[in-house]
């Protein structure tokens, strides 16, 4: 157990990026790199005690560098509209990479693309940090992160955020990872088990933007406060599930369970939101590890998140971070069977 370093790859200006293997005493091991702050492979136990890695991802270097599989994603996650907003009487453009209209995941240069310092390791955690200047991406002040990975005996992986700045800014940190706990390369997860913890999501517009209202989940597609599998309902969402559910809570975000497998992931979180996504634009024309196509539904993504587009709707939770006033939040994935 404990944590063994490699060099993953490399950027032009010649700066290695390098993966970084965790390990537990129940034969759990989690593979994260510095590069957008990765996860890379989840390897987990299933009921017979044979190892499956639950995440999708990628066998190069070069791949996480052009895609959002398990990357942190900010200064801001998920959309703001327009790109536009305003703070302390100063509006604010940024970069509109969603179709031309809006802002995602920290844009076209988001934090999924920096390489981030490695600050520490050690036997169980690592930390990650990286600073973002003033104007990064169009947003304003200094913002300094610390991400701690931790990996426990008991098979929980752990992300714990901290965002500092010197001046009035906005941020929202996530982990984009795509899980199929049957395995990366099992197909689709329709069978899968989904609790998620919420009795509303966000209501939205045809271009995911929030309309500004809650909407109550009784009755619809989106229901998911008792177990049900993820494909019961998904044709009648359309493309697919890409929503974000307000939290109870309770701590507990979402709870997925692969029959075959008999592997169950639970998400605890302390953010007020978390997008389930269900890698709806996978087509099977993008090739992962060990030569696997991911196909539509091949995955899905609980996102923990302060709500989309917040900095724009004052009756959301906030996503301003103020001088002396760091933000935390937490993202702990428990696997077990």
């Amino acid at each position: 157990m404990g944590i063994v370093k490699k060099v993953f790859g490399a950027l032009d200006d010649g700066r290695e990026a390098f993966l970084f293997d965790m390990s537990n005493s129940k034969g759990m091991r989690v593979s994260v790199t510095n590069c957008g702050g990765a996860i890379t492979s989840v390897l987990v136990p299933d009921k017979q005690g044979v190892l499956r890695d639950v995440a999708l991802g990628f066998d190069s270097f070069s791949s996480y560098r052009a895609t959002i599989f398990g990357v942190v994603v900010g200064r801001v996650a998920n959309r703001i509209a327009g790109g536009r907003f305003r703070l302390d009487g100063k509006e604010y453009q940024l970069d509109k990479n969603d179709g031309g209209r809006h802002h995602l995941h920290g844009g076209r240069q988001g934090f999924n693309r920096k390489l981030w310092d490695v600050e520490e390791t050690d036997g169980e955690s690592l930390v990650f940090s990286l600073h973002s200047p003033d104007g990064d991406g169009g947003y304003p002040g200094n913002l300094d992160v610390r991400m701690t990975y931790t990996l426990s005996d008991d098979n929980v992986f752990r992300i714990g955020y901290l965002a500092e700045t010197d001046t009035l800014t906005i941020c929202n940190l996530s982990n984009h990872s795509f899980f199929n706990l049957e395995g990366h390369d099992a197909g689709d997860i329709y069978g899968h088990d989904m609790q998620i913890n919420a009795g509303y999501v966000t209501a939205v517009d045809e271009w995911q933007i929030p309309t500004g209202e809650l909407m109550d989940v009784s009755g619809t597609a989106y229901d998911f406060r008792q177990a049900k599998t993820i494909g019961r309902d998904i044709a009648a969402t359309g493309a697919g599930y890409d929503d974000n559910y307000v939290l109870d809570g309770s701590g507990v975000a979402a709870v997925a369970h692969a029959p075959e497998s008999g592997i169950t992931m639970t998400v605890r979180t302390d953010s007020p939101g978390v997008q389930f996504f269900t890698g709806n634009f996978l087509n099977g024309t993008l090739q992962g590890k060990g030569g696997a196509y991911y196909h539509r539904h091949g995955g899905f993504c609980l996102e923990t998140q302060i709500f989309p587009d917040a900095v724009n709707h004052p009756d959301f939770p906030s996503c301003v971070v103020e001088k002396g006033k760091p933000q935390t939040f937490f993202t702990e994935y428990h696997f077990h069977n």
